[in-house]
């Protein structure tokens, strides 16, 4: 393989514009964009299109929040605008990295409230090592605890800090209401629409370059796989240009070389592929034909293969197993559950999350799973679950790696907003996690914000315990930084769990008696098994417990209804809660219909054997 530097000649098409906006989580993006695509006159005038048009993926809509980085285009003024919208949470920062080798130009979203946060940081640094030109959007403005002018401050001292040139600290400011619909120039002045966003993006992104006559090149930057069409290869074409049934060179990182002809081009015209016959260096395009393509390949031309720079992702920090489930009820509610369909599912996974990691065990039923924080490898565990797989997983786990013999395991910077009244809960649950404080300022309005240092495993189980002392008055977020010694051990509270003794249905008697030992998980009429995890309690140790023992009937009292209305609430978790609780002898149970908690030893004699041996961590 011909390895090349991207070389680009002075040729413009002023006609395209190709634009990324990045920000971070919840600062308006997703909602931006819908702005930009409704007044871009991409939908008919009577077209109903909801909010949050980009964010097509169930999971995308019902969390609110970006997984996957999208195309569109908007045509402005007779420019095509090229939107790439990407996730604004750190878990999914891989899109980002990767996306950035499709644009030209970045949007900095900012929140008028809350300011640069760690993923602005990160999303920055990544634009801008990438040499995109940058643009700010400070957005909601509308709002009345808006900050305009110390955000924009915030955002110039955060310019200072990550641009590599002097050209970088040149950027334009628009101000908006993406809810509202506007977009400015002068913060004190309301404005009609997005044309002055329009405006500052096509002056101020500078037009795709590239020969369209010189030998053809794209990187591969994103996958897609569709069942009629195959394998999708989505990217920007650097130069050249593309014809159908072109033969095209595939370079791989392994040194290979291949060739296949393009069966399909496709372009974008607001939220649709639109099939074309051709295209030409600027644009970005959806290829299909070429087949074994991995992100960061370089597709080029037969006559010239020259291998473009690969793209180079931050490795995970996460990891938990995969396994073919082990319970007695395994097959009732799914229709993958064999180790042939988990291991299928998994390595297909690797064709478009580019973040993800999947390694054999010795145990052919087993995988380890890694990706880049507990909420990217829940979406994946989710995903499945509606594909009606069946299978466990483990507790997450911190990735660790040995460097000049001593163990380094990932480290994050961990910000926290929240009322002054639980300052004090956080900081000592902080403190025995290995956290370090590293700075601490208060607002105007008594909200008092805290960032901390802190290993990843410390913050393992963190998220529960920060939604249940915060009641729902505080944000978090957090952005991995390097990989450093590991040191010390993890302060865990103390708790058991409540396991059923025998196979059955949960009866309201059985509860009862659970509840006096503690919180439990399952509601009468459940089905359980040996081993099944049904509630927790506050004591070291775990308690058997049969829930399916019934109340014997006696001519003094046979009637249970007052039991019944004695019941406490049942505790139902999500899905990263009850990633966040299971301990290290513990699994989750994921099925289309059910979590189940349970022992990774089911019988009770299998557990006293395997607690003669190394003890287990405790849950948080």
């Amino acid at each position: 393989m011909v390895c090349g530097v991207k070389t680009l000649s002075n040729f413009q098409h002023n006609n395209i514009r190709n634009l990324a906006i990045i920000a971070h989580v919840d600062h308006g993006k997703t909602t931006l964009v819908d702005a930009l695509l409704k007044q871009g006159q991409v939908f008919r005038a009577n077209q109903e299109v909801g909010e949050l048009i980009m964010d097509s993926n169930p999971l995308e809509r019902e969390r609110g929040i970006t997984i996957l980085a999208k195309n569109a285009s908007v045509s402005y003024g007779g420019v095509r605008i090229n939107i790439i919208d990407t996730p604004g949470h750190a878990d999914f920062s891989g899109e980002v990295e990767r996306i950035m080798n499709m644009a030209d130009g970045c949007l900095l979203l900012v929140d008028a409230v809350d300011g640069p946060m760690p993923q602005t940081t990160y999303v920055l640094r990544q634009a801008l090592d990438q040499n995109v030109t940058p643009m700010v959007v400070i957005n909601k403005i509308d709002r009345p605890e808006s900050r305009v002018a110390e955000v924009l401050e915030m955002v110039q001292d955060l310019f200072l800090e990550l641009a590599n040139t002097a050209e970088q600290l040149e950027f334009p400011v628009i101000y908006t209401s993406a809810k509202a619909g506007y977009a400015t120039t002068d913060p004190n002045v309301r404005g009609e629409d997005m044309s002055p966003l329009f405006d500052a993006i096509i002056e101020s992104v500078p037009p795709p370059e590239g020969d369209p006559d010189a030998p053809m090149q794209m990187l591969v930057a994103a996958l897609a796989y569709d069942n009629y069409l195959g394998q999708v290869s989505l990217g920007r074409i650097t130069r050249g240009t593309v014809k159908l049934r072109d033969n095209v060179a595939l370079l791989g990182r392994n040194d290979a070389i291949s060739t296949h002809p393009l069966e399909r081009i496709f372009v974008y015209r607001g939220m649709e592929r639109v099939e074309v016959p051709e295209a030409r260096a600027g644009d970005i395009v959806a290829l299909t034909g070429p087949e074994g393509v991995s992100i960061g390949d370089t597709l080029a031309s037969v006559e010239q293969p020259e291998a473009l720079p690969s793209i180079e992702i931050d490795e995970p920090t996460v990891r938990m197993t995969f396994g073919v489930s082990t319970s007695p009820f395994m097959g009732k509610e799914g229709e993958h559950c064999t180790s042939r369909n988990l291991r299928d599912r998994l390595f297909r996974e690797l064709r478009t999350n580019v973040s993800l990691q999947v390694e054999t065990t010795p145990s052919s039923d087993v995988f380890v799973v890694a990706g880049r924080g507990e909420l990217h490898l829940s979406i994946l565990v989710e995903t499945m679950r509606r594909e009606q797989f069946e299978f466990q997983v483990s507790r997450p786990e911190p990735v660790t790696k040995m460097v000049d013999g001593k163990i380094h395991e990932p480290y994050e910077i961990l910000n926290i907003s929240t009322n002054e009244e639980y300052v004090g809960p956080l900081t000592e649950y902080l403190s025995g996690r290995l956290a370090t404080l590293r700075d601490m300022r208060y607002d105007e309005n008594g909200y008092v914000h805290l960032e901390y240092k802190i290993p990843t495993r410390g913050l393992i189980g963190f998220n529960s315990f920060f939604l249940r002392t915060c009641r729902g008055d505080g944000v978090k977020s957090s952005v991995f930084t390097s990989f450093e010694p590991m040191e010390g051990q993890i302060k865990e509270q103390p708790g058991g769990v409540l396991v059923a003794s025998e196979r059955g249905m949960a009866v309201t008697y059985g509860l009862l008696n659970a509840q006096g030992r503690g919180d439990t998980f399952v509601d009468p009429g459940t089905q359980v098994y040996e081993g099944m995890i049904v509630g927790s309690h506050r004591r070291e140790g775990d308690i058997e417990i049969n829930v399916c023992k019934e109340k014997k009937l006696t001519n003094m009292r046979s009637s249970t209804a007052d039991v019944a209305k004695r019941l406490n609430a049942t505790i139902n978790m999500s899905l990263e809660e009850a990633l966040e609780f299971i301990s290290d002898d513990e699994l989750l149970e994921v099925t289309p219909q059910s979590y189940r908690l349970r022992k990774m030893a089911l019988s009770a004699l299998d557990r006293k054997r395997v607690r003669r041996g190394d003890g287990v961590r405790a849950r948080d």
